[in-house]
């Protein structure tokens, strides 16, 4: 608990240091439009915290986040599944991850752009992220189950098909830790994706479309801001599965200990 503490405060450490190059910047440039000074960015900070529109922004870019990260879990846990136990699909698809991994954003989203209608247009940051994080559950998924105990691979290959029971009770729980530094992976790249795709497809409301309006009316210091509203949510969405996961297994020791007391 104590390293996590420390962790936060090393990363809001970190934080000030961008804010202290930003100032730097600003005197070495002279140029308070493009880099405005410390006390303007957290000024503006703290404005944007008292404006409901704020929240309605943070919560339709945060819903987006979280719909890409569920289907990319889902589509990239599968699709490595099947890469680790089959060599031949592993193959298959290695061209098509490779092509995912190496395509720029901008490139996936123009094609996404191309590809659906313009009244959809406001679905394009969910379906171009998800394709862009895929691949990185993938690998992990894929590395996972390659990496898994050959034996233990034998007993289960003699015990039972694979079937979605053995794959959600077997090889998942076995390849968590892979998935674990994935999924913290996909958060930082997610939101990155997710607000730069909204800013090229002005969907509204979104921090990306705010980020834009704010260019359009040369208020740089809101952009900092935004930009320190977007590291304070991915902090925010790493620490929710670490905060889930401690409150399961609390309750599971309790209920366990109960059932050991009632004995």
């Amino acid at each position: 608990m104590h390293s996590k503490i420390k962790n936060v405060i090393f990363y809001i450490l970190g934080v000030f240091l961008i804010l202290f190059l930003i100032e730097i910047l600003s005197i070495i440039k002279n140029d308070q439009i493009v880099f405005p000074n410390v006390l303007d960015i957290i000024k503006s900070f703290f404005n944007l915290l008292g404006e409901p529109n704020t929240y309605k922004m943070i919560f339709s870019t945060l819903l987006r986040l979280i719909i890409s990260l569920l289907l990319a879990l889902l589509i990239g846990i599968i699709i490595g599944i099947f890469e680790g136990i089959n060599e031949n699909i592993r193959l298959i698809l290695k061209p098509l991850m490779a092509v995912l991994r190496s395509l720029p954003m901008i490139v996936v989203v123009v094609i996404i752009m191309v590809l659906v209608p313009f009244n959809n247009w406001k679905n394009v940051p969910i379906i171009g992220t998800t394709i862009i994080l895929i691949p990185l559950i993938s690998e992990a998924t894929k590395e996972g189950i390659l990496r898994m105990d050959k034996s233990l691979i034998d007993v289960y290959k003699l015990n039972s098909n694979l079937t979605p029971y053995v794959i959600f009770k077997v090889h998942i729980p076995l390849i968590i830790g892979y998935l674990k530094q994935a999924f913290i992976n996909a958060i930082g790249m997610g939101i990155k994706i997710i607000v730069t795709t909204e800013y090229i497809v002005s969907a509204k409301p979104s921090l990306g479309y705010a980020i834009y309006s704010s260019q359009y009316m040369v208020e740089y210091e809101k952009i900092y801001a935004y930009a320190i509203i977007m590291i304070l949510l991915v902090l925010i969405v790493e620490f929710i599965p670490l905060l889930i996961s401690k409150l399961f297994n609390y309750f599971k020791y309790n209920k366990k200990n109960s059932k050991l007391l009632q004995k």
